[in-house]
Order: structure tokens, then sequence, then C-alpha cells
């Protein structure tokens, strides 16, 4: 296979209703979408990355100069193509794995799609569908933190997940289980919000069967987080500090966490991504897929990596009007509280031409 030339197109996605967390507020989701061209193909890859860099150091502008600059070209001047070949020849740039990744994955779809296979049945899927989890931001009161949970839980998801901060944190998750019970499958995510100082805090939630606490210390903290680990009894989560599966092997010997939330745009693609979910399967910790707010293309290749078998906990994986009441593909609907895998060829979707024009921002063509 031989790269012809790919498209960046910056779009700009509103959503259903505001979506807080411990570092932004965010009323529009703007992506980075990439397609790439090859002699008889083409492939989509979604850019994780956000407008500015809160969540990481990775935002969406620098995403699209690299790519621009340094990481197409390189693709580009390959004889021969293919997925494995692509982390290989990147290895150069340092970082910036949210734009590898999505390189990777359109490049990935264009393959995949030229062989007649779909992303699941690739990666090794045992499931043909996906249970679904929902993440609840931060809201400016407890009723309305719990008429949010409501409709969620009538909707059919599995799991709830809410987003704390300091402030925001042993009161929310009480309501929560004073409401609705302990049956309900509920973690909580801080997004590095805490220090190692607020243990006794973290603590308090303990009391709740919380499923796991997520990210609650800084992502370069791994030593905190593996004392914080013996400080509580609720699983320690971590997303922003596992960047490889070289990381999460070292997190996991240092018992820094018991469980692992992978994004395969955080961890530089699918391929490092299904590294991770063999080393945490290696290791008896189950993983489960973390989400971007991403459109119906980033949904369909997480479902189909949640389809693994170490995936033992619902993920992000949210239907699509869980953030857009128009998506820019055939929407993903939840039944039964699950989200079918995609079966069609790469990663079984493509986007319908109008509604992705309508959230056009701009487009540019990179030839060879």
């Amino acid at each position: 296979m031989k790269l012809t030339g790919v498209e960046l197109r910056r779009i700009a996605m509103p959503l259903v209703a505001p979506f807080r967390t411990s570092f932004a507020t965010m009323t529009t989701r703007e992506i980075l979408l990439v397609r790439v061209e090859t002699e008889d193909h083409e492939g989509y890859g979604e850019c994780v990355t956000m407008a500015d860099p809160l969540y990481s150091s990775e935002y969406t502008a620098a995403a699209a100069d690299v790519l621009r600059s340094y990481l197409v070209p390189t693709l580009a001047a390959l004889p021969a193509l293919d997925p494995w070949a692509v982390a290989p020849a990147l290895a150069a740039f340092k970082g910036h794995r949210m734009a590898k990744a999505a390189l990777e994955t359109a490049v990935l779809d264009a393959w995949l799609r030229a062989h007649d296979l779909s992303m699941g049945q690739w990666l090794g899927a045992t499931a043909e569908r996906v249970p679904a989890g929902v993440s609840v931001g931060i809201m400016d009161s407890i009723p309305a933190l719990l008429d949010t949970v409501d409709g969620y839980l009538s909707e059919g998801y599995l799991r709830i997940k809410l987003k704390i901060e300091p402030g925001w944190d042993v009161a929310p998750v009480r309501a929560v289980r004073e409401r609705f019970g302990d049956d309900v499958q509920l973690q909580v995510d801080a997004n590095t919000a805490y220090t190692l100082a607020d243990a006794a805090q973290l603590a308090r939630l303990d009391p709740y069967g919380l499923l796991l606490i997520e990210q609650p210390l800084d992502e370069e903290d791994i030593r905190g987080h593996a004392e914080l680990a013996r400080r509580v009894r609720t699983p320690i989560c971590l997303d922003e500090s596992v960047v490889s599966a070289r990381s999460a092997a070292d997190a996991i010997a240092m018992g820094a966490c018991s469980v692992v939330n992978i994004k395969p745009g955080r961890v530089g693609g699918y391929l490092e991504a299904r590294r991770i979910h063999d080393v945490c399967a290696a290791n008896g910790v189950p993983v489960w897929c973390g989400g971007m707010l991403e459109t119906g293309l980033g949904r369909a290749a997480n479902v189909a990596l949640a389809a693994l078998p170490g995936f033992t906990l619902p993920g992000d994986t949210s239907a699509s009007d869980r953030y857009y009441r128009t998506d820019i593909t055939e929407p993903f609907t939840l039944r039964d509280g699950h989200l079918d895998v995609p079966t069609g060829p790469g990663i079984g979707i493509s986007p319908i031409p109008g509604q992705l024009a309508e959230v056009t921002e701009s487009t540019e063509w990179i030839g060879r």
C-alpha cells in the first residue's frame, strides 16, 4: 500500500449540554479528522486533542502542524505502507501521540478495507457488543446531578462515572448512592485534580463501594499513586499516566494502579492500545476503554477495541446522542445498555457527506 495524500479537516461539533471537568468546561468539541488516500482506498482517523493544552500537552493546532510538517511527509516517503510501519517510521519525532494515533488509525482503516477485514476481527474482539457507561460532568447542584444520572439510568447505561474535583467529591457520590442504591456501577474521575495531601479526603469515598477512582493525582506522580493506593480501599485507576505498554507495566509493578483506562489516542494508537491490553491481562489487571467525546468515527474504533477479552468493565463508549444531536456518521444507539461492534471493513463506518460538511470549518490537502 502506498500513501498518495492526506486530508486534514477541522470540524466543530456543538454538544447537547456543557461538559465540565476539573480542568475545563466544553460547549463545542473541536476535532481534527485525518483522511488518508492510497491507490485504491481511503481511511479515517480522529485526533482526540482538545483546542487547548489542558487535558494533555497536546492540542489541536499543534497536532495539525506536526502532521503537516513531519508525520505525513515521513509516511509519504515510505516505499510501502502498512499499519505496523507507522509507529517505527514516526518514532524519531518525540511525543505527539494523539497526532500519531490519528494518522496510524487512518492508515489502519484503509489497510483493513483493502483486506476486507473489520477492525474488531483484526484486533481480536471476542464480543459482538460491549457494555456502555456514561461520563457525567461536574454540575451546578446536587439536584441537577441526580436528575442527569436518573436520565442516563433510564436510558439503560450500565455504569455511571462522576467527574470530581476538590469541593465536589463526597457529597455528589453520597447523593447518587442514597438516591439510586448500591447496585449501580459507580466510579469517579478526578483528571489529576488532587495531591497526596488529599488522601484522607479521597478515603472518605471508600464507604460508597466505587468501582474505582480514576487518575486522582498528577500524571507524573506514579509514586504518589502507589502511596495513595495503600491509604484508600477504593481501587486506583490510571488514565493520563499510562502512555504506553511500558508505562502500564511500570505502574502495575509499583502498585500505582489496579485498573487501567485505555484511550487509544493518548497512547499513540490502537496497536499500542492492544499491547497495553495484553500487558494488563498478563498481570490480572482489568481495563476499560476511555472516551474523548469522539464522533462516530472514533467511537466505532473504540467499540471494536472494547470488545477484546480484557475489557471487563463498561467503558466511556456512550451512544452518539450522549454528546451530539447529529453525528457525522450513522449514530451509535444504545440497546439494552450495549453498543454493537461494527462488522464492516475497516472501522466499519464512514462519514455522511452532508452532515460532515455542515460542521466543517476548514480542510487542507497534503499531497506527496
